[in-house]
Order: structure tokens, then sequence, then C-alpha cells
């Protein structure tokens, strides 16, 4: 193999290729649910749930679908959802313990999904429109890399001295959490919340939000975490992965079968800092929109523009400008 499958170059996302590897040539292609059947009986859900695409139209979880070789579903992507599923069913002691590799190519996979979705719809737009796929190159050489990263799921694929990703797995103080996610595909940013445990991922940011949020983190440590405080955290990463203002580069060499990726470094030629200034004035913006659920209202949140409401004691906010 002396090439790596890039669908962004002639946007491939027609659902007539895999959407991992492109290849249609061994097995038929098939197509595969974005939302697991395991991941549905989880969280007592029909399927009919719905979700809002960018272009605004709605669609149930049951028909987000991606096509996929059938080889790869039944040698690669079936195994590593048996793992996810076993680690999730024994709570956050199981998802506390997974290999962060098999929650990349997971997680990765999700958001990368919805990607294809995503890209199909402005594909299909484009041919009633003249004004081409707008969408930044910015955008498109992220998703293209978190795409090259999951040939992961299939292939041997090395990540030279360096992660690419954020993670946090968090205990709660309940244990009967409903299911829920949230993603923002543009910083490719993902929680997740079940049962006793959350989970906050940055795809694409080589560990810095989890370096940006250590003063927390490490207050965190592995002590159990109440809704409320796990939703403001979320807020942090979420409003932090927006601040990251470096777009991160790698070298990808396909070396006879295994793919090695070394990250270069983030700093480049730039002097700024990597996070644009934090606005207390912005986060609890964010903050507000995380704490929908519980009522906490934006006036209430900025009484003191200083020092935004928290739920942890100390606040450990990063600083402001």
């Amino acid at each position: 193999m002396s090439s790596i499958y890039q669908p962004f170059k002639n946007f491939d996302f027609k659902y007539e290729n895999c959407f991992l590897s492109g290849d249609t040539f061994k097995t038929p292609v098939v197509q595969t649910n974005v939302l697991p059947d395991w991941l549905l009986a989880v969280a007592n859900f029909s399927g009919e749930e719905q979700i809002q695409l960018l272009d605004e139209t709605i669609r149930s979880y049951n028909t987000l679908k991606v096509p996929v070789n059938e080889e790869i579903l039944n040698h690669f992507i079936l195994p590593l959802e048996d793992r996810i599923s076993a680690a999730f069913a024994r709570g956050y002691a199981g998802v506390s313990e997974l290999d962060e590799v098999d929650l990349f190519k997971w997680i990765g996979k999700f958001l990368y999904s919805l990607i294809y979705i995503e890209m199909n719809a402005a594909v299909k737009q484009q041919q009633l429109s003249s004004d081409g796929i707008n969408m930044s190159q910015g955008l498109m050489h992220k998703f293209g890399n978190l795409q090259t990263m999951l040939q992961g799921i299939y292939l041997n694929v090395v990540f030279e001295d360096f992660t690419p990703w954020s993670f946090v797995v968090v205990p709660f103080e309940q244990s009967d959490i409903p299911f829920s996610f949230r993603d923002e595909i543009n910083t490719l940013t993902f929680s997740l919340k079940l049962k006793d445990f959350g989970i906050i991922a940055c795809l694409q940011d080589n560990g810095t939000n989890k370096r940006y949020h250590q003063e927390i983190l490490e207050q965190i440590g592995k002590q159990q975490v109440t809704a409320q405080q796990f939703e403001e955290l979320c807020a942090r990463f979420f409003y932090s992965a927006y601040l990251f203002n470096r777009l991160p580069e790698y070298t990808v060499m396909p070396v006879e079968g295994s793919v090695y990726i070394d990250a270069m470094p983030l700093r480049g030629t730039m002097n700024k800092p990597l996070f644009d200034v934090w606005q207390h004035k912005t986060y609890a913006q964010v903050l507000e929109n995380f704490w929908k659920p519980w009522g906490n209202l934006l006036m209430e949140i900025r009484k003191d523009p200083n020092a935004p409401t928290s739920y942890f004691n100390p606040p450990s906010l990063p600083t402001a400008g």
C-alpha cells in the first residue's frame, strides 16, 4: 500500500465506497448504523430519537448509516464495538480501563460517520447550487487527518511519540445517568454520559486541552462528580477547544501495510500562545447552554463577572483576559 485513501480530495461521500478504506473491490459495501444496536439497547432508545444535522434537516438515529466494506465491518469494526460494549456494560470500572487507542477509534469513527453524513448532504446541495462546497480548507484538512488516523481500525497505525487526543473519563455520584452525547464537529470535540461515567474527548489537539485544564483535573482526581460538575467540565473543554488556535500538522508515512504518523511541533513559527485568551463572559454563555437541564440563568452565572458560578471548590478556572 503506497497511498492512503483521501476522500476529501474528490469529495467521495456518495455512499458508493467504504467510508474508511475507499475500497469496493474485495467484498461488497454494506451500510452500517452510526449508533450501534448495543448502544441503543443500553440507552433504552428505540432508534426513533432525532438529531438535527448542520443543514438543519432532522434525522432519526436509526436512519444514520455509513457505507463500509463488509470484511472491515466483520473483522475489525464489530470486534471494536464488542470491546467498547463490554467496557460500557461494566460502567466506569470498565471504561476507565479501556485502551485509549480503542476509545479513540470508537469515538473517532462515531464523529467521522456524522461528518460523512454531513458531507454527503453538502455534496448533494452543491449539485443544486453553483457556489461549490462552502467549507474552510482548514476544516477539510482536520477531517482528512482524522480519517487517516482512523485507518488504525483495520491497519497498523503507529503514532510516533505522541497521542493526537485528550480524553477525560470521570465517575458519577449517581449510577443511573441517562445516555446522552454532544459533539462539536468543527473542533472535533465530543462528550458522552451514561450510567455512572462521563467521557470528554478532543480528537485532534495532541493532548493540549487536557494540559490546559490540568489544575481542575488534578483536583478532581478519581473523585465522583455530580451531573452538573460533569457538564461544567464539558463546557470548559468545549470552550477551550474553540480557543485552541493551531491546526495540527502531521507527516504520514505508509510503509509495507503500516502507517506511521508523526506530529509537527504545534508552536511552529507562531509566537502567540496555543490558546486565544479565555473570556469569562463567553465561557458563561457556553456554561448556560450546558446547564440548561438545571435552569441556571446567564445572569446568575455571571453575577460576579470575574468569577462565573462553579460547582467545584475551588473553581480552578483558567486565567481570564
